[in-house]
């Protein structure tokens, strides 16, 4: 029975083996090249001897043509007429013949031999033959040859899909297993049956027990996962991957496991567990040292409690009512009845309360009482030792015995940008060394303003300045000048120590040695009775650790730690008490009384406050009202018709008035702030040639050169800076904890959305000749997993990058005022969160790779998405330089979001491109990263897949690994470089 009998045309059908051509006459086999080997007699003269006949093409009838290979048989006799499965007289394959001039020869080699004979071996591959044996009973019986079809599928039509010479060329496609495939049996394709080809359509190929299979015998299939198929065997064997290493589906060969992975026999992917414990060392180090830390800090603050707690019992006579108190009551009485803000406990100098004011620089307003001049300044021999130490410094600091700074301004204006009408102008007047000046005015004033104007801080201004006689402008200065913002501008994370000793280490001399900068930080600490809060947080407004007062004082402290020659005092009592705020001013008033000029900004003082002021700067309407000697005003203003009523604070008074509510003093008259600026300006004239005291300081060349000689240089700045704020990131400990534990739930939650592919993150179309075997394709995971973690990175890193900038922008203004370096500055905190991404990326990168387990290497991927994470920093760092810190973080937020969208996953980049759109995908980092990994997870499979094709549907290269990562860097560097420009010439103040 043929193959015509089932509707099979042998002129269209490639050749199988397995179908018989003719029913066998006897002992027949199937060879390992699929060659069909017969036991016949030979049709030689003499006596007949059977001989073995193999011949590659069975359709010329094996029992007909004499060419082909033959082989004696081994036993040299032998029936041939015996069963077709009779194996008891193989061949002897050792000495292949031939038939020459009609009779067996020795072979003279393949000369003559079609390429189907010469393949021949004549050794019986018993898989083979049982096939043939199966499909010659089942034509015998007349029914269909299913051991001997060329497809599963009843009916169906093979199709050769690898010429005979691709075939000598290449063999099996590597990857492919071509079990059943020789010269003689090439490879084909059958249509697959109806549940195989559900299968190929959804991506998986089609299998039977657990094993892949193809639609025909002769249907090569793709290499199991967990096995490889050896490209030296031609594809024959599917062999068990080796312990030690894994195989994808189409391996070829095994790919190595890197030290410190597990990969048992038949591993399909890589667990790298290096990662995993290193991150569990490192973690469990990170607790274990926070645990010592804070078992180390409270035995030492209960060390330092006891001694503070048990001082020497002074005798009763020296202690206050509270211990008599206690000894009528019972109740612990307290050392002293001094309030304790005021009183260090810890100072390097305890001053003796024999005095009216205290110690710290309330000494010096008892020094020299009984003269006249506001310029009289203590004698060395009238200070005491707090006093002494600070002013022996500011003294090495200025190079010169009197410390303070004369000016004298004359016409100052200021007109905004886009506005008419000027909010300052002709403002004229002078400010005296030494002396404690108050700018007062009501709302709208321009007391600010002229402050502003006078420092140089405001453009589109009008007049001139002199310092010490000599015309010149306050900026030259601002390294000698003190600036202290309404807000107490210091960072919360910090001591109190630590706030005023960065100002000094990075703005005195830089002569000074490390001794000499600590010693006038312990004297101003002292001198401002902060030495017993010295080592406590200062703490935010909203979670307070110190008191108003004190934070006030710390403020302060952060600009005398620099020995100014002037400081300028925004709004110093605002926010505190009426005591705090008395004591603040006779603070400011005694270091006034030191040498140091002290300008005010304040309004509405009480009688005290109001009395220790030397000077007055009174405005309305943005021009003077009055500019002299606090205890002439009174006078000046009588002068105009106005009353000071007894026991009056006159104080409020001088507001009333200077702010056109001044009726009640004055009942008949104009009363108007406009007749106010009017009568100063006559008087002023009137008076114009009266003498100012000279200064006696060094001249002003001298001045620019102690000037220039201020401040750390750059490198030793960026180093401080870099100190302070690593320390700060160690104090908010939960907050770098929280953002760890965030980061490892992303890879932990990405990697359990990506586990069930088991790192097969790429599917294309087969290599030819096989590309019709081709399952569906996949060209989105790998793409779409390079989505998801420049999405989870963003999200990460978003808001943390914000706050390494916004939380201190006011900070950062206010020591680049006072000629801090904004570069070192910007470095420092650029560097300091390269540990902060370092780990994070760690603990994303870790926990992602060991669930997902892609065949990237994971030291490749971990820099790669640490890459993206300098990137999400820097576009964070933008954000927080322009957009109000209340609003940052989620700004910071959606924008990564956004350029994680922008790819190139969806939509695809090759989309775009023909969108002409590229460039806008292009300047997202999140392109650059999906291109890494699009060519990490699908470059290893080019012997197996068209990678070409998936690369120009995707629209990535493949090869672009190093640039990408410049690119990577390149992007990240320009997005600080723009915010460093942002915070150069931004300048809007956000709280």
């Amino acid at each position: 029975m043929s193959r015509q009998t089932f509707g099979l045309n042998l002129d269209n059908l490639p050749q199988d083996p397995f179908y018989p051509q003719e029913n066998p006459r006897g002992p027949s086999f199937l060879d390992t090249a699929g060659c069909l080997c017969a036991l016949q007699v030979t049709p030689a003269g003499g006596a007949p001897e059977p001989a073995w006949h193999c011949v590659g093409d069975q359709s010329v009838g094996v029992y007909t043509v004499r060419n082909g290979r033959w082989f004696k048989t081994l036993n040299g006799v032998g029936n041939a007429d015996g069963p077709v499965y009779d194996g008891s007289n193989p061949p002897d394959t050792e000495n292949p013949m031939r038939w020459l001039s009609g009779a067996l020869r020795d072979s003279p080699g393949d000369a003559g031999l079609s390429v189907e004979d010469s393949a021949c071996t004549g050794t019986n591959n018993t898989r083979y033959s049982t096939s043939f044996y199966e499909a010659a009973q089942q034509i015998n019986a007349g029914q269909y040859p299913l051991s001997g079809a060329p497809c599963l599928r009843v009916g169906a039509v093979p199709i050769e899909i690898q010429p005979l010479q691709s075939w000598q060329d290449d063999g099996c496609r590597p990857g492919f297993l071509c079990e059943n495939n020789t010269v003689n049996s090439l490879p084909q394709y059958c249509p697959p049956l109806g549940n195989c080809q559900q299968a190929r359509l959804a991506g998986f190929t089609c299998t039977f027990e657990g094993k892949n299979i193809g639609m025909g015998p002769f249907e090569p299939v793709i290499c199991q996962a967990g096995h490889y198929c050896p490209t030296e065997e031609n594809g024959k064997v599917s062999r068990v991957c080796p312990a030690g290493s894994y195989c994808q589906p189409g391996a070829a060969t095994p790919t190595p496991c890197l030290t410190g992975s597990r990969c048992p026999e038949g591993s399909s992917y890589e667990l790298f567990l290096i990662p995993l414990i290193i991150l569990i060392i490192v973690d469990v180090l990170l607790v274990m040292g926070m645990i010592v830390y804070k078992v180390r800090r409270r035995f030492q603050d209960r060390q330092a409690n006891k001694a503070a707690a048990a001082p020497a019992r002074p005798p009763l006579a020296h202690r206050g009512m509270s211990s008599v108190r206690a000894q009528v009551t019972g109740y612990r009485a307290i050392s002293d009845d001094t309030d304790r803000e005021m009183l260090p406990t810890s100072a390097t100098y305890t001053p003796r309360r024999t005095d009216s004011y205290g110690g710290g620089f309330l000494a010096a307003l008892d020094l020299g009482n009984s003269q006249s001049s506001v310029n009289a300044r203590p004698t060395s021999e009238q200070l005491n030792p707090q006093l002494m130490a600070f002013v022996s410094s500011m003294r090495r600091a200025t190079d010169v015995t009197n410390f303070g700074l004369s000016f004298s301004y004359a016409d100052l204006s200021f007109q905004p940008k886009k506005s008419s009408k000027k909010i300052l102008q002709n403002v004229t007047g002078s400010i005296d060394r030494g002396t404690l000046t108050a700018v007062m005015g009501g709302s709208g004033a321009g007391k600010s303003t002229f402050v502003n104007v006078l420092m140089g801080k405001t453009k589109n201004t009008g007049g001139t300045v002199a310092v010490n006689s000599s015309p010149d402008k306050l900026k030259r200065y601002k390294k000698v000048i003190g600036y202290v913002p309404q807000d107490d501008i210091v960072l919360p994370e910090l001591t109190v120590y630590e706030n005023i000793v960065h100002c000094a280490k990075i703005r005195l001399p830089q002569t000074w040695s490390r001794a000499d900068i600590e010693s006038h930080v312990e004297s101003v600490i002292d001198c401002l009775e902060l030495s017993h809060v010295r080592n406590s947080l200062v703490g935010s407004v909203a979670r307070p650790v110190i008191s108003g007062g004190q934070r006030k004082r710390v403020s302060i402290g952060m600009e005398l730690a620099a020995a100014p020659m002037a400081i300028f005092l925004d709004e110093p009592t605002s926010g505190l008490d009426a005591t705090a705020a008395s004591s603040m001013m006779s603070t400011l008033k005694a270091v006034a009384r030191l040498g140091i000029t002290v300008i005010v900004i304040i309004h509405q003082p009480r009688t005290e406050i109001f009395d220790l002021f030397d000077n007055l700067i009174l405005l309305g309407n943005g021009q003077t009202i009055y500019e002299g000697p606090q205890r002439q005003v009174q006078d000046y203003f009588e002068g105009m018709g106005f009353g000071f009523p007894a026991h009056s604070n006159h104080g409020d008074v001088v507001t009333d008035i200077i702010t056109g509510n001044g009726r009640d003093y004055k009942r008949i008259g104009d009363i108007s702030t406009d007749s106010l600026i009017a009568n100063w300006s006559s008087h002023r004239l009137a008076t114009a040639n009266k003498e100012r005291p000279a200064s006696s300081i060094m001249s002003n060349t001298g001045m620019y050169a102690a000037i220039k000689h201020r401040g750390a240089p750059l490198w030793k700045q960026t180093w401080l800076c870099l100190r302070r704020a690593m320390l700060q990131q160690w104090r908010t400990k939960a907050a770098f904890l929280a953002e760890m534990g965030l980061a490892a739930l992303a890879g932990f939650l990405l990697g359990l959305a990506e586990h069930s592919k088991k790192g097969i993150l790429f599917v294309g179309t087969f290599n030819d000749p096989y590309s019709i075997l081709s399952t569906a394709v996949d060209f989105k995971s790998a793409p779409e997993l390079a989505l998801l973690v420049a999405i989870a990175i963003g999200l990460v890193a978003g808001a943390p990058g914000v706050k390494s900038f916004s939380e201190e922008l006011l900070m950062q203004r206010r020591e680049a005022e006072a000629g801090h370096s904004r570069l070192a500055y910007f470095l420092a905190k650029v560097l300091a969160v390269l540990p902060r991404m370092l780990f994070a990326c760690l603990h994303f990168t870790t926990l992602l790779f060991i669930l997902t387990v892609p065949i990237i290497n994971w030291g490749l991927a971990f820099l790669v998405n640490f890459l993206y994470f300098y990137c999400i920093y820097g576009l964070a760092s933008i954000i927080s330089m322009v957009v109000r810190r209340e609003d940052a973080p989620l700004f910071a937020t959606m924008i990564s979001l956004i350029v994680a969208i922008l790819s190139g996953a969806a939509p695809p980049l090759a989309q775009v491109k023909d969108w002409h759109m590229e460039w806008l995908w292009r300047a997202s980092p999140g392109t650059w990263l999906a291109e890494i990994y699009f060519g990490q997870l699908v470059s290893p499979f080019g012997y197996l897949y068209n990678v070409e094709s998936a690369a120009r549907g995707s629209g990535f290269h493949l090869d672009w690994v190093w640039r990408n990562m410049g690119v990577l860097v390149g992007i990240g560097s320009v997005y600080r470089v723009v915010a460093f420009f942002a915070m150069l010439f931004g300048h809007r103040r956000r709280r």
